[in-house]
Parts: C-alpha cells; structure tokens; sequence
C-alpha cells in the first residue's frame, strides 16, 4: 500500500481555533485516554491525523486503542535500520492480532546514511546526529502531510515529559495528540493484561523503554523507565518530540534553508539560538554564553540536557578547561571586522585541550576566512553570506599557500628558512 495523502495539510484547523487549546485539554479526564484518540479522530482532525509508533515496549496499549477507533488510520513506524530484531518481530505480531491495516515503516534517505554514517557507527560518536538522520528528517515530509499526529508519550517517563498535557498546539499550528499522557507504568501494565495484549519480547528481559539496538539498554529496579536509552549521555530524547512551551513539543518543520555547514553539506541545525533569561534548567540544544555558564556552572553541570558553549573574543577558554566534556558543540564567534582572536581558540581546543566535539564557526563568516578555520580545528560553520555559501556548496574556496600562523609542526610560516624549524 502506497503511502497517503501527498499534499502538505492545511496547518491551522478551523475547530481547534475557534475551541482553544487550553479548552481543548480540559474537556477530559486525566485517564479518559480512549475518548481523547476518539475525539481528535472524529472531531478534531477527521481524516488528517496520523499515528507515530516505536512498536516499543508500550505501543501496544496504544496501538488496541487505534485499533478500536479506527484500524484504518495511517500508522507510521521509523525503520531506523538499527533496530532490534525483536521489534521487527513484533511490528507484524501487533499488525496481525490488532487487526491493524494501514501501517507504513519511513525509512532514512539511503544517500544521506551512505554519506553521514558510511561505517553504520555515527550513533558511538554523534547519536545527535544519528537520530536526525535515521529519525527526524524521514519523519518530517510525513508530519507535513497531516493537520495533526498521536504519539505514545507519558508524563512519567522522563521529568521532561512531566508538564505533557493531551493535546499540544506545535508553533506551526499542527497538534500533538498524547492519550496516554497521564497514564503511569502501573497504568499500562495493567491495561495490557487486561486487553490480554502482547508483550513485546525484550520487556521482559528489563528493556522499558525501547528504541534502536546500540542506544538501548536494560532499566534496573527502581531506575527512570527511559535511563535505558543513551545511558551515559546527555540525552533524553531523539529530536522528534522537542518541545512543548520551551520543553517538548517544538515543531519539526524544516527551515527553509538550512545554514549549518557540516559534513561537506548544509544540513538542520538541532542547536537553537541562545534566550538571554533562560534559566540553566531548561537550557537545552544552545550554545550557553561562557560568561553565563561560569556564573551558573553547578546548575549546568547538574543539567541533563544537551547543551553547546558560545565563546566571544576576549573570552578565556581556559577557563572552562575541566568542563569542556560537558558541552557537545563549542560555537567560537567571529564578529565583524575581522576580530581574529577566535582562530586561537580553536586551536587551544584541538592542540592543547584535546577537544574532540563539534567546534563551529558563527557570526561573520565569509569564504575567504574559511580555509584558516578549517586549519585550525573547526569542523562546523553557520553562514549566512550567500556569496560565501555559494563558494562552499561549489566547492571553490580560495587556496592557501602561504601560512602566517602555522599550525602544527609541519608547516612553515612565510620567511622562514625551512633548515632552521625544528621540528619534533
């Protein structure tokens, strides 16, 4: 079965403006999850909603109340080409005994996994990434096509999904709808033995919360029902889901041009722009300005969320030496006028703080300064110059011959005699 609907909805729903969203969520109870589904089927978006499904460890509960509503309904699993076998197991088990009929696995653009995760490995050092890739960017043109889509996220599952309501109203005007919202572990436990639904087959092994095989490990007694997925990093969800009022829920729509280069290509930035005001607890994807970050070091460090560092000429990168494993990406910025300073900066990252993280060029970023950028460490650039934008998509970068500021200990600055460098 092809996929459905080619056309990007109509964003904004008639219905939902005219009742409000606020109105929207208080209209049912907290456990009345089944009328939610039933009420944004029928009433809410009729025919331009769509359900998102890990067919994880949950998805069944879920799944049945699709089923009961209307089996019909699009049903859509992200075929990340990691998962665990048992879950393509258990994608045809639920299809079979659920009676369901129009389910669709997105698969990742296979020039862009070709490209960006050649080795099958990206998820070891940049799983930020990984998931954009295999997950978010596949996901959006779908998203696009619908007024609204259901997913099956709990407040209990992280302290980030705790303030979940029913219903979300993303920024571009198209709803999240969360029935299962205010269900509790205990809760779902006990609406699948109830329904007598299948258990998929590592839930019983310890696996909670289950997503893609090497970012998915075994919960212990009395931990977060998601510590199990990314375990030792600073992330808690795959990009899909960010975010409701600053937190969850922001809208995955892609920009009209990205300005991130990266990898040879200008791809979705996943860091946003730095809010002056934020508080350190709900920082999260953006580049912390280092004074900022020094002033509030303890709650930053007590922070789990992803977090970048912005680094101003005149700043001491020295003095967050210690922290650097803290922050995925450091953003180096090149004001106007040609302020060079930053240049060293990058190389005290790489050459004397072994840095190994996303170091990206932002601010006045033009063509001819790229090629020292590169040379001195930086991996990532924000540009906004077209003419320097054109010159990197073409290719055609200004060469460098002669360097005034060697870097390493194999070039040699202009008007020295090579006999007389020493190099080790």
């Amino acid at each position: 079965m092809g996929l459905p609907k080619l056309a990007p909805a109509q964003a904004a729903h008639d219905k939902l403006k005219a009742l409000g969203i606020l109105a929207l969520n208080g209209m049912f109870d907290e456990m009345d999850a089944l009328s939610v589904l039933r009420y944004a089927v029928s009433d809410v978006l009729p025919g331009d909603l769509a359900i998102v499904s890990s067919f994880g460890a949950d998805s069944a509960v879920l799944l049945h109340m699709v089923a009961q509503v209307d089996p019909s309904i699009p049903v859509y699993f992200l075929e990340t080409g990691k998962h665990f076998r048992e879950t393509l197991d258990y994608v045809e088990t639920l299809k079979k005994q659920l009676g369901l009929i129009n389910v669709h696995a997105i698969h990742p653009n296979a020039d862009d996994v070709k490209r960006f995760d050649p080795n099958g490995d990206l998820w070891e050092t940049d799983p930020d990434s990984c998931c954009h890739i295999r997950k978010t960017e596949p996901l959006e043109p779908v998203t696009e096509q619908y007024g609204g889509w259901v997913t099956g996220r709990k407040r209990y599952q992280t302290s980030e999904r705790g303030v979940l309501p029913h219903f979300e109203l993303t920024s571009d005007d198209r709803i999240k709808v969360n029935p299962l919202a205010y269900f509790s572990d205990a809760d779902v436990v006990e609406y699948r033995q109830k329904h007598n639904l299948p258990e998929h087959p590592l839930y019983a092994k310890g696996y909670k919360s289950i997503g893609c095989a090497p970012c998915t490990s075994i919960v212990a007694e009395g931990e977060d029902p998601r510590a199990g997925r990314w375990r030792g990093l600073n992330k808690k969800e795959c990009g899909i889901h960010y975010d409701f009022s600053g937190a969850i829920a922001n809208p995955m729509t892609a920009a009209a041009r990205h300005t991130l280069w990266k990898d040879g290509a200008f791809i979705a930035d996943p860091f946003k722009e730095w809010v002056e005001g934020t508080a350190p607890s709900e920082a999260r994807y953006t580049h912390v300005p280092l004074p900022e970050f020094l002033a509030n070091r303890a709650d930053y460090l007590a922070s789990q969320h992803p977090l970048g560092l912005l680094v101003s000429p005149g700043e001491k990168i020295e003095d967050v030496v210690d922290d650097l494993s803290r922050f995925a990406s450091v953003a180096i910025k090149f004001p106007a006028f040609s302020d060079g300073r930053g240049y060293s900066t990058a190389r005290l990252l790489v050459e004397r703080f072994k840095y190994a993280g996303e170091i990206r060029a932002v601010g006045d970023v033009l063509q001819d300064q790229i090629p020292h950028m590169r040379r001195c460490g930086f991996n990532a650039l924000v540009v906004t110059h077209e003419p320097s934008r054109q010159a990197l998509i073409e290719n055609r970068l200004p060469e460098m011959a002669l360097f005034y500021q060697p870097v390493g200990v194999t070039e040699v600055p202009l008007g020295t005699r090579p006999f007389l460098r020493r190099v080790s």
